[in-house]
This record gives C-alpha cells, sequence and structure tokens, in this order.
C-alpha cells in the first residue's frame, strides 16, 4: 500500500503530489502552517488525505504549542482549525476530519484533562482518522470490486487512489480490490487537465502496482466508448449532496453524459465522510476556482496569449440521475439517494 502520509517526530510527512511522477519527493511539514500551505498549493490532494492532513496538521500545531493553560490552548487550537478550514472549500472532508478533532478537544477540555492530556488526545484522533480512511477504503475496495467484470476496462477520471486517501484509494480501491479477487481489469485514465492528475497520478500508482493502464486526452472519452472499448466508468468524488448530486474534479460531469449516452454504468466511490447531508443539492456546494496559470501554463511552458481571460473551477457537478450507485464502505447505495445517503450516514 502506498504510504500517501505519515506522522514522524515533530513532523508530518508526505509525498509531493506536484512532483510526480519524475521524482518520488517526500515533503516534511514540521508546522501546522506548513501543513495548511501543503493542501493549498496541492502537495497533497485528494478529498479524504485533505481530512488526514488537517487532522495531522491540528494536532502537529497543538503539540507545537507553548501554551501552560487549557484556555490558551483552547484559543490556539481554533485557530489553527481555521487556518485549515480556508485552506479549499469544496472537499467536505477537510470539514469533518477538523469537526471531529474539535469534538475531540471539546471532550478533553470537559473531562479537565490537562494540557499534555489533550495533546495526547488529538494526537491518538488524528492517527485514528489516518487508520478509519485506510480501512474504509479496504471495505469500500471490496465492494466496489463487485461491479467490475471478470475482465474489464475501466475508465476513470482524476486520481481517486492511493493518493487521493491515506491509502489503497476508492475508485482505485475497487479496481483493486477486483483484481485482488482474480479479476482482470485495464484501465483507461483521463489525463484529467488542467492539473493532469490522471496522467501525473493515476497511471505511475497503477503501473506501480503492475495494473495495465492506458492514458488518453480529455476529449478521447467518448471516442473510447463510441468503439465499445470501455465497460465502467468508476470515479470519485469530493462531495456528495444530500439528493445525490456529486462535486468531483472539472471534466466528471461530462465523462458521466457521455457513459449516460453509451449506456455504460457512471459509479461514484467514496467514503462515508464525504456524504454532506447538510448541503440539498449540488447547486450548494461551493466550486473552488484555482490559479489561472494551471490552463495557460504547463510548468514554465506558456500555452494560452498575455490577456486571454480564463475559468478555472477546480470542480463540477454530476446531477444524481447519471449515478448508477454510490459505492462506500458500508455498501453500495443506490436511487433514491436522498434515502439510501442518509440510512449510510446513520449507521
Amino acid at each position: 500500500m502506498l504510504p500517501t502520509i505519515a506522522r514522524e517526530a515533530g513532523a508530518i510527512v508526505m509525498i509531493d503530489q506536484r512532483k510526480l511522477p519524475k521524482e518520488e519527493v517526500y515533503v516534511r511539514c514540521k508546522s501546522a502552517p506548513e501543513v495548511a500551505r501543503a493542501i493549498k498549493t496541492m502537495v497533497i490532494r485528494g478529498a479524504p488525505a485533505i481530512g488526514v492532513a488537517a487532522a495531522m496538521g491540528i494536532a502537529l500545531g497543538v503539540r507545537n504549542s507553548k501554551a501552560t493553560g487549557t484556555q490558551k490552548l483552547a484559543a490556539e487550537f481554533h485557530k489553527i482549525c481555521e487556518l485549515m478550514a480556508a485552506t479549499r472549500p469544496t472537499a467536505v472532508n477537510l470539514f469533518w476530519a477538523i469537526d471531529r478533532m474539535r469534538r475531540t478537544f471539546a471532550a478533553a477540555a470537559q473531562a479537565g484533562e490537562s494540557v499534555e492530556q489533550i495533546k495526547d488526545r488529538l494526537d491518538n484522533e488524528a492517527q485514528a482518522i489516518h487508520d478509519d480512511d485506510v480501512a474504509s477504503c479496504r471495505a469500500l475496495g471490496a465492494f466496489g470490486a463487485e461491479i467490475v467484470p471478470a475482465e474489464a476496462h475501466i475508465l476513470t477520471h482524476c486520481n481517486a487512489g492511493a493518493l487521493a486517501t491515506a491509502g489503497y484509494g476508492t475508485a482505485l480501491g475497487g479496481i483493486r480490490g477486483a483484481i485482488e479477487q482474480g479479476k482482470r481489469a485495464a484501465v483507461f485514465a483521463d489525463e484529467t487537465r488542467p492539473f493532469l492528475q490522471g496522467a501525473r497520478l493515476t497511471a505511475w500508482e497503477l503501473l506501480r502496482d503492475g495494473i495495465e493502464t492506458t492514458v488518453i486526452t480529455d476529449n478521447m472519452a467518448g471516442a473510447l466508448m463510441h468503439r465499445r472499448r470501455v465497460d465502467l466508468v468508476v470515479v470519485g468524488a469530493d462531495r456528495i449532496a444530500a439528493n445525490g448530486d456529486t462535486a468531483n474534479k472539472i471534466g466528471t460531469y461530462g465523462v458521466a453524459v457521455l457513459a449516460r449516452e453509451h449506456q455504460i454504468p457512471f459509479y461514484v466511490a467514496a467514503p462515508r465522510s464525504t456524504i454532506d447531508l447538510d448541503t440539498p443539492s449540488g447547486g450548494d456546494i461551493p466550486i473552488e476556482e484555482r490559479s489561472a496559470r494551471e490552463v495557460t501554463h504547463v510548468g514554465p511552458a506558456q500555452l494560452a496569449p498575455d490577456g486571454a481571460l480564463v475559468w478555472n473551477p477546480a470542480f463540477d457537478i454530476t446531477p444524481h440521475h447519471l449515478i448508477a450507485g454510490i459505492i462506500t464502505e458500508c455498501g453500495i447505495l443506490r436511487a433514491p439517494y436522498t434515502k439510501s445517503l442518509r440510512q449510510a450516514k446513520s449507521l
């Protein structure tokens, strides 16, 4: 299992996903602001991984605190939580993890624990969030394997693998689960402009595991489906609204429309922490907009002329009626999603 993020003494260590596939470089964040910067600049990305990183960053920040009393520690803790919450707005796992850390701090403070005990409690909770994510992905992968035919060609968009989680992956977790069951699966990886997560990350981690992978540009997906070379589409998610509308990397909506046109099942894979019952529909999900440079340049190479206007939303919304099922660690959820998502979240 590829370790995306881990703790060391006095640091959070994560693979720098901006450097892949050319370099396998690890970043050591020694403070909460460094972890927040790593999330914002996409050293680490993927909704579950962002949540884990935020939890570990909060624990690290509190561990570094020089506060001698609970009240002063609480003030620092809340500032660190706000710092993490301001990094990326769309991935609900970020806010889920922060809320979990807030509840842990509140319970420790209410119990009258000392500053050192609170620090230990937060360290343990951050590690539990990490370990829970790995366990969820493995369970999700086993359920995801059920929808994979004995011999399958699977299209995926962006990266919903080990790199997007604490390890193993969501959409790619189902592919790994199928292979572990003895099925044969080959993957078509959309390059995923403009940040190229499919070409750089999905292909890298699948090839590392010996899984046959073909990289295609985003605008080749329709032609590939028309030639009947795709059996199944599986993608991840950054937020799932109460009605089943799903936010995922920009371009996912187009893939879903193409899949419906060609009668190819389109599935979303995500842990329950990605479900947001407080957001009624996709139209209520905040969509992050990123730097124009991601569109106008690839590395140092400029593609677009100076002065060109750029629109660069990081995510789009796939309406629930285009989704055949949502794969979670507690099973595959089906329409009506207003009912199945609520049931899953209550477990």
